[in-house]
């Protein structure tokens, strides 16, 4: 297969994708991308409003998916599920640079356990934890300051009435299910919708959050050595949010596992669409001090994964004025210039604010 310089986005047209291929797009004019999913006629008309694109149906789960292009991409960005792992290991075979951010914990686990027989021939980003990769990312950038990881506690306030695809609401079917954080360097079980804190955003604006399963529980304690990491979530309508809390003591969610209530699950989620802010906040605490970052995108959480998708694929390519990564698996944790990430995401439109407390300030 001779290679060729597009950029393949699977599940490009999508809500995040089409969004990513946008500000692909806008921050480099000269890319050649390739819009890819099930239906042709979407990606065949995003590519069109882009320039410098071709659309194409591409199916995931196929085992030809690359072959059918008859060329090798320069890089596969992954923007839908890939359960069986199918696109993510035919690209890296075929020595294909893949940005993945679809992920779930144990899909995660999976993931690096099927790669783990051999050393892949091209790099494979993992950027599934908050928002692409977002969070570890940024967390990383304040373990540089902060000195060895002791506790990293993130809180996301997410709004009903915000845009979101099929795939983001993936983490309601988890919702039942216990999963493993790491506290005081020890692993644990814990179940979602628990030990509930109260947190002030940027805004002022105070939420009521709990735990979730993301990745980023798993990766900052192996990636960087963290010895406490928590996850919670809260949503904008505090009634919502003890809907879940009450079905969770219940013990209703585990109830509503089996697949037949899937629509069900999600639809206890399911907003207007048409917008909301998206935020959240990381007190990162370490050997030398303190460090809050609190962020927020006006656009959404649609358009700040996209942000956070955008960092990762230039991450991988090398278009962020450092060398690509060599072949292996990486995850977001991995960023060698962090202060570009931050001049990335304001360029984005994204707010963030990082206060600093360090030793010597309160010695």
């Amino acid at each position: 297969m001779e290679s060729e310089g597009q950029v393949l986005l699977m599940g490009g047209y999508g809500v995040v994708g089409a969004q990513l291929a946008a500000l692909l797009r806008e921050r480099h004019p000269d890319l050649p991308l390739l819009i890819a999913g099930r239906r042709e006629a979407p990606a065949r008309e995003l590519a069109e409003r882009l320039g410098r694109a071709e659309g194409v149906a591409l199916d995931v789960r196929s085992p030809d998916a690359l072959a059918a292009l008859g060329v090798k991409p320069r890089a596969v960005l992954s923007l839908v599920n890939d359960p069986d792992d199918t696109l993510l290991l035919a690209a890296s075979r075929a020595g294909v640079p893949v940005l993945d951010i679809t992920r779930w914990t144990s899909r995660l686990t999976a993931t690096v356990l099927r790669l783990s027989g051999a050393t892949p021939a091209a790099p494979v980003l993992l950027g599934s934890a908050w928002m692409a990769g977002l969070v570890p990312r940024l967390v990383a950038m304040a373990a540089r300051r902060v000195g060895r990881l002791e506790r990293v506690e993130v809180a996301i306030r997410f709004a009903l009435a915000d845009q979101a695809g099929p795939d983001s609401l993936e983490y309601m079917d988890r919702l039942g299910l216990s999963f493993e954080v790491t506290e005081d360097g020890r692993e644990r079980h814990v179940l979602p919708l628990t030990d509930g804190r109260r947190v002030t955003f940027s805004d002022g604006r105070q939420t009521r959050v709990f735990r979730l399963d993301t990745p980023e529980q798993a990766t900052l304690p192996r990636v960087l050595g963290a010895r406490t990491v928590t996850t919670r979530l809260g949503f904008d309508s505090g009634s919502a949010t003890w809907t879940l809390v009450v079905l969770q003591r219940l013990g209703i969610l585990r109830l509503l596992q089996h697949p037949r209530w899937t629509s069900l699950r999600r639809a206890l989620l399911t907003g207007s669409n048409t917008g909301g802010e998206a935020a959240w906040v990381a007190d990162v605490e370490g050997a030398r001090g303190k460090v809050r970052i609190e962020m927020v995108d006006p656009r959404g959480q649609a358009h700040l994964t996209a942000v956070g998708a955008l960092l990762g694929a230039e991450r991988l390519l090398g278009l962020d004025g450092a060398p690509p990564p060599p072949p292996g698996v990486w995850f977001p944790e991995h960023e060698p210039r962090p202060e570009e990430t931050l001049a990335t995401l304001r360029a984005c439109g994204v707010e963030v604010r990082i206060d600093e407390q360090l030793a010597r300030e309160v010695a």
